[in-house]
């Protein structure tokens, strides 16, 4: 009989835990503050990967600051597909889809042509489709998944994502720092 309890107590401890951790992970996003509406475009965004931070700059104004999540391996630049990491350099936004399979996404312009030659030099695939985007359409609107879970693209917020696009064009410049 005592057997039976531990067991029964292990599965409930098994099941307390990983409602927690669903909870971490899937958790709604925070309601941001009450900030003003962004006048205006963004003519250029800076994503400080180490500190998991993006910011959007007017006339060298910061006009918003954004926590980020990155690729799932996000140490160093991005070499080849599949590395889960965020390429760093100076880029420029050159698509926009509003029917992507994340919130809306900003595509940036990598590879650029070093890393295709670097890539092709070394026999692999540099990667592609590197995005900013908002989170995963099959979540709630509200939810924001946490930690590095990209596979090399810049998250953020929903809401965080609307302001951005709305913010930004074709050809804002895009600096990805380490």
């Amino acid at each position: 009989m005592k057997g039976l309890a531990r067991i029964f107590s292990a599965l409930v401890m098994i099941a307390f835990l990983g409602l927690g951790a669903a909870w971490f992970y899937f958790a709604p996003a925070p309601l941001p503050p009450n900030l003003p509406p962004i006048i205006g475009t963004a003519d250029r965004i800076i994503v400080e990967k180490s500190a998991r931070r993006m910011v959007l700059m007017q006339n060298d104004k910061v006009l918003r600051e954004y926590r980020i999540a990155l690729g799932f391996s996000p140490q160093g630049d991005k070499e080849r597909q599949g590395d889960g990491r965020t390429p760093e350099g100076v880029f420029a936004i050159d698509r926009r889809n509003d029917r992507s399979a994340y919130h809306l996404s900003l595509g940036l312009d990598y590879p650029q042509p070093e890393d295709r030659a670097r890539a092709k030099a070394a026999g692999y695939d540099p990667g592609g489709d590197i995005m900013i985007h908002g989170q995963p359409n099959a979540l709630a609107d509200d939810v924001v998944l946490r930690g590095d879970w990209t596979a090399g693209c810049i998250a953020v917020s929903n809401a965080e994502m609307r302001e951005i696009w709305a913010a930004t064009d074709a050809r804002t410049v895009v600096e990805v720092r380490p």
